[in-house]
């Protein structure tokens, strides 16, 4: 039987709406979900640049030995004493013109003995495609590297997106940010005693302009985090 134009046009709207309804009750439904999925993954990567994430509890481990806090461009907390650094949007605040008005998270880690062991930053830049991220560990002195956590979204696999590889970040383990800052340099294993520098960490063969947006990453924001370091020293 054929169907009027109104017919049809109303059948359409009201298949629209309920779809529509059904797929806004699912996202909603989903949303508490997605959002402690998020959380996870934040909290992994935070503990990753100061321990072993393999077999522990994220949330526990996080929850005993991290406290969290946010503080500004001269290193004060007061103005972002009420904001929760882990929902802080480190892309976001990147993409700020002024620094002023920027929000930095600032990650204090304990021990199993319960005292301070590190401090844990996080840092956000280009690299040759794409987004890269990470968080630096640093020792009680706010000089030396205990250890980074890398991450992208785009660099090419076996060559920029090495950031990532385990062995690649452990080469800024003990290099030290102050009188120099830290920074990939041009190739890789030369020269040989590059291990013992105190500001250059081995580069990556083949990924000259992601080393450099990791090294412009770095310098960038120890130089916006080092008011709250000289506070704190």
């Amino acid at each position: 039987m054929q169907r009027s134009n109104g017919y049809i046009i109303g059948f359409a709207a009201i298949l629209t709406i309920v779809c529509g309804g059904l797929l806004a009750f699912a996202n909603q439904g989903l949303k508490d979900s997605q959002d402690k999925a998020k959380q996870l993954d934040t909290r992994k990567q935070i503990l990753s640049a100061v321990t072993s994430v393999e077999g522990i509890d994220i949330n526990k481990v996080y929850s005993e030995r991290v406290t969290p806090y946010v503080v500004d461009a001269s290193g004060e907390r007061d103005k972002y004493k009420d904001i929760d650094a882990e929902g802080v949007n480190t892309k976001k605040e990147y993409k700020k013109s002024e620094v002023s008005e920027k929000r930095f998270p600032v990650f204090e880690y304990k021990g199993e003995n319960g005292e301070l062991e590190s401090y844990i930053i996080p840092v956000f830049g280009k690299g040759l495609w794409d987004d890269v991220w990470g968080y630096i560990a640093l020792e009680k002195d706010m000089n030396t590297i205990k250890g980074v956590s890398f991450g992208h979204k785009g660099e090419t696999p076996g060559l920029g997106a090495r950031i990532t590889e385990p062995e690649v970040q452990a080469r800024f383990i003990g290099k030290k940010i102050n009188d120099g800052g830290v920074m990939f340099i041009k190739g890789e294993g030369v020269p040989a005693n590059i291990t013992s520098a105190d500001h250059q960490v081995d580069g990556l063969s083949g990924a000259t302009m992601t080393t450099k947006g990791v090294n412009k990453m770095l310098d960038s924001y120890f130089g916006h985090y080092q008011a709250y370091f000289d506070k704190k020293r």
